[in-house]
């Protein structure tokens, strides 16, 4: 299989332009926006490695920074944007509209994957974007900062937790019991925030594989009913 790599600029109205690494493989049967957590960017050498695994897979994948280069730069000393749930899901909003007008991408469905305060961010984008969002993944996420979005998200979502992550891990259930679309909670045993013990982010990637291709490539949008193939 060949997989064509690019850097992008991805354009954001007012005046934003965001930094991607976008792959599509060979025949690619859908496309996974990922949306990293606080304090990473998309060289997260976790998030390249799932969405390698997602390459593999016949999956495109967008990893992007959500924030400018200089509001990166002033982020590292008063970390005032990493929590901004409704900047980074605008932002987010943005970069699927992209990916929508894209001569490689726009006849793919889309997924988001989201960590940490991503994962937020790509629950409140796809409550926006209810009928262009076919499913959600969220590694170690805080999908508890969507909020009121919860109820909103039509697309297909997936929690994934460390075991050992105690905390994060019970936000996660409180956010569950809020999803009112197809969903499901998936544990890590043993597993902490990063997922850095022996196998464990294998197997996050092989859940979000598995998510990911279900419900871009052969399902159905949980409550259009649209197909996921083109």
């Amino acid at each position: 299989m060949t997989v064509a790599q690019w850097e992008v600029s991805v354009p954001i109205a007012p005046s934003a332009t965001l930094r991607g690494s976008l792959a599509v493989p060979d025949a690619a049967t859908g496309t996974v926006l990922f949306a990293h957590g606080s304090g990473s960017s998309r060289h997260s050498p976790r998030n390249r490695y799932v969405a390698d695994v997602l390459q593999r897979a016949g999956l495109a994948t967008l990893l992007v920074d959500l924030l400018t280069p200089a509001e990166e730069d002033a982020e590292r000393y008063t970390r005032h944007l990493r929590f901004d749930i409704e900047l980074l899901a605008g932002r987010l909003v943005g970069v699927t509209r992209w990916l929508l007008r894209g001569s490689a991408t726009r006849h793919l469905r889309i997924g988001y994957f989201g960590a940490s305060t991503g994962a937020a961010a790509a629950l409140v984008a796809a409550a926006r974007m209810a009928d262009r969002i076919f499913a959600v993944v969220s590694r170690g996420g805080r999908p508890d900062l969507a909020g009121d979005a919860l109820p909103e998200v039509r697309a297909a979502t997936l929690l994934i937790v460390g075991g050992a992550d105690t905390q994060v891990l019970e936000l996660n259930r409180e956010a569950f019991e809020q999803l009112e679309t197809e969903k499901k909670l998936e544990i890590v045993p043993d597993a902490t925030h990063l997922f850095e013990e022996p196998g464990a982010l294998e197997r996050v990637a092989e859940l979000a594989t598995e998510w990911f291709v279900q419900h871009l490539v052969a399902g159905e949008h949980p409550w259009t009913g649209e197909s996921g193939r083109p």
